[in-house]
């Protein structure tokens, strides 16, 4: 049985998707680490922080994971579609549904200097949008045909 990679002689990974995930860990670390500066972890550990170390251990461990997958050619670019959509879900619901304890005014307001709130923010909005733009990108990689799944 062949694997994705090898359907119809068509090689993946794309390597444009890969910077976008590469992207993607980057902000997030920076995003958890705005967590932590905020309070989000508590030391000695309680029960929020260990949802905060699971959220994190699932999100950067399933994308390390996926990446390994897609890098042999086990799952393709609708397989990060899925994931895309996940995490669109969980930053929306995060922080900007109108349930959120955490919305943008409590992460920019977090910060005694302005500057740093804009940058806490900022760099919210840019992981957004790049699991977006690499939620779109994946979703043309897959329409397209160039790597279908399983």
């Amino acid at each position: 049985m062949k694997n994705v990679s090898e359907y119809r002689g068509l090689s993946i990974p794309d390597p444009r998707l890969l910077r976008f995930l590469g992207l993607i860990a980057i902000l997030n670390v920076l995003h958890l680490v705005d967590h932590i500066l905020r309070g989000d972890f508590h030391w000695p550990i309680d029960e929020q922080s260990v949802g905060f170390i699971g959220v994190a251990t699932i999100i950067l461990g399933g994308m390390g994971l996926g990446v390994r997958l897609y890098r042999s050619g086990r799952v393709g670019p609708r397989f990060w579609v899925m994931v895309g959509v996940l995490g669109l879900g969980l930053g929306w619901l995060s922080h900007f549904s109108p349930m959120t304890d955490q919305p943008v005014s409590v992460i920019y307001h977090g910060y005694a200097a302005p500057w740093a709130g804009v940058l806490a923010v900022g760099c919210l909005v840019l992981l957004l949008f790049s699991v977006l733009s690499a939620t779109v990108f994946a979703g043309y990689l897959w329409r397209r045909g160039a790597c279908p799944d399983r």
